[in-house]
């Protein structure tokens, strides 16, 4: 291979996606680089202004334009890092949260008419493909935190949902088939009768490979929702999956219009445990019982959605 394949290659794949002209390819008044920084601040929401730098590799001052047409379009708010006040910590507004998730949506429109246009057949040599280019490139580097893409779930993700929990809690902690089976009749009752205003699910993927999922659900309880199998894989922890997830139904949750959040676990669950402490979630009961093969702790954990802000 030489240089000028690289090239060809590029100047080939930045016309396919419209990277030239970017802006009216997603109808939308923000170059290529300025929807490149909405999206890492919709997914960093508590990004200062030298990581966007250092992430992004981008020239201060370009940075700097850039952030200021944000402020002015009433985007983003700039305020003293509490990690260091001589730093800039960025936000979006409620504004600019529209304004990202408007951009993604156009973006996975894009991309999804793009992918039209390519037969079934040739969707897994094209994914393995891409997959072959990132892993080479980036010379076996270790998966980054930038490098989790949250998306909702395609087909076959939620009997990936369902084989990976069942794996995963028999090698970690020799549950049997029976939470298997309780798995795959909470997923059934989402898959067959759901709400898509009032109940999502969340699959955290790398590189197209799922690695996490959580699930928001309504409850019994009036304008409660509950979160279920809040699930990381094993080699994607330490990436702060687990965190995201978790944020994504307190956010979903609360921007419906829900008041409460609950959801149950077993006290052997450590990791999860201390990530709902970490976002407010308060222990409201507990009871011993067996289940799955195992004696167990059953825990019921609650958030109030109106008196935490994130």
């Amino acid at each position: 291979m030489t240089v000028q394949d690289i090239r060809t290659f590029n100047r080939f794949y930045t016309n396919v996606i419209g990277a030239l002209d970017y802006s009216r390819q997603l109808y939308a008044p923000y170059t290529l680089t300025e929807s490149r920084v909405l999206y890492e601040l919709a997914h960093s929401p508590r990004t200062d202004a030298a990581d966007l730098r250092a992430e992004l590799s981008l020239d201060a001052g370009y940075l700097s334009r850039i952030l200021n047409k944000f402020e002015d379009d009433g985007l983003i708010e700039r305020t003293p890092s509490a990690r260091d006040p001589r730093r800039r910590r960025v936000s979006l507004t409620p504004r600019g949260r529209e304004t990202a998730a408007l951009l993604a949506e156009r973006a996975n429109e894009s991309v999804g008419a793009l992918l039209s246009t390519v037969p079934s057949a040739d969707r897994p040599r094209l994914a393995e493909a891409m997959r072959a280019v990132r892993e080479i490139l980036s010379d076996g580097r270790p998966p980054r935190r930038e490098d989790v893409v949250l998306r909702e779930p395609g087909p076959g993700d939620l009997g990936w949902i369902v084989q990976r929990n069942a794996a995963l809690y028999a090698a970690e902690y020799g549950w049997n088939a029976d939470y298997e089976g309780l798995v795959a009749r909470i997923v059934a009752d989402f898959a067959v009768d759901h709400d898509p205003h009032l109940e999502r699910v969340w699959i955290a993927e790398i590189d197209g490979r799922p690695v996490g999922c959580v699930m928001c659900v309504r409850d019994e309880a009036p304008a409660t929702a509950r979160l279920r199998l809040l699930l990381v894989e094993p080699d994607a922890r330490g990436l702060g999956i687990g965190d995201r997830l978790t944020k994504a139904v307190i956010d979903f949750a609360r921007g419906v219009g829900y008041r409460e959040l609950v959801l149950w676990t077993n006290d052997v669950l450590a990791a999860a445990r201390r990530i709902y402490q970490r976002h407010g979630f308060v222990l409201v009961a507990e009871k011993p019982h067996r289940s799955f093969g195992k004696d167990l702790n059953g825990q019921d954990w609650r958030l109030d959605l109106h008196s935490t802000q994130e």
